[in-house]
């Protein structure tokens, strides 16, 4: 294998291209070939005709829904969600997008009659963007908890929220109140990490002088050296014939001691151990 998964078909996103203008007609809003993906845009009353014929034609054959998402656009005014289905064609190795703009209030057509999947999928999109859906049975929040108020994925979503949950000793449960945010231990630092800031942070005056010879420090390095130096003692130097006279003597007293050791007599041949007869053992 040239490597360890199959490469994407990118060469047939023009033919899927024209074959699916041919096949959806006027469903089909826009269709883009962007960075190597075919996204298409269809209408939101036609999208379960849509998928279904991207599933089951000839040519097209997008057979498995991967994941359904949802964005949030919004600057768009009154249609600001989209919600987005991944296909795949396991017969041509190959992905699309169809993309489907949506509100709050009009909802999107389910698809669990194509793919039971969706079900799962469609809660989790109702339940970060708020987005409805037509036709799916078990249509409750899925990721957030009970009595959870708003949709987090939305981009004005405050990102405390806007309840908050805290187990309660004197009702020995947990209960939900308004978020509060204490002033009095925060503070506000608006200097720009890049730059860098006016005071001292705790720890960084141990970076002024290096601790060690080696040591991490923010210092150049002839500032290093001087340190260094400044650091170190300095000890005396010492004279040739106190260095040498010293070493002298210990390899004296080494050789001599080596000698006394070696005085006794040594067998001619290795191999024969004395007071053994003279046989090898």
């Amino acid at each position: 294998m040239r490597a360890p998964a199959p490469a994407f078909a990118a060469d047939l996103n023009g033919k899927t291209i024209e074959l699916a203008r041919a096949t959806l007609g006027g469903a089909l809003v826009e269709a883009f070939d962007l960075v190597g993906e075919v996204s298409f845009f269809v209408e939101r009353d036609a999208v379960v005709d849509v998928l279904r014929a991207l599933r089951d034609t000839p040519g097209l054959e997008y057979q498995q829904l991967m994941e359904i998402a949802g964005v949030d656009y919004p600057d768009r005014g009154d249609e600001r969600f989209e919600v987005v289905y991944c296909l795949l064609s396991l017969t041509r190795n190959h992905r699309i997008r169809v993309h489907v703009r949506a509100d709050d209030t009009r909802p999107v057509p389910s698809v669990t009659g194509l793919w039971p999947v969706a079900g799962w999928l469609e809660r989790e999109v109702y339940d970060m963007y708020g987005v409805l859906f037509s036709g799916n049975a078990d249509l409750r929040r899925i990721l957030t908890d009970y009595g959870f108020r708003g949709h987090p994925f939305r981009k004005d979503f405050p990102l405390s929220g806007f309840v908050e949950l805290r187990y309660s000793e004197e009702e020995k449960r947990v209960v939900y109140q308004p978020v509060q945010l204490a002033q009095d231990m925060r503070v506000f630092d608006f200097t720009s990490p890049w730059e860098g800031a006016e005071y001292v942070l705790p720890g960084d005056e141990k970076a002024a002088v290096p601790q060690a010879k080696g040591a991490p420090t923010p210092l150049a390095a002839d500032a290093i050296v001087k340190a260094d130096a400044a650091q170190s003692p300095t000890a005396p130097a010492k004279s040739a014939s106190e260095t040498y006279g010293k070493t002298s003597e210990r390899a004296s007293e080494t050789v001599a001691g080596k000698s006394g050791a070696d005085t006794g007599e040594k067998p001619s041949d290795p191999d024969v151990v004395p007071g053994k007869g003279g046989q090898n053992q």
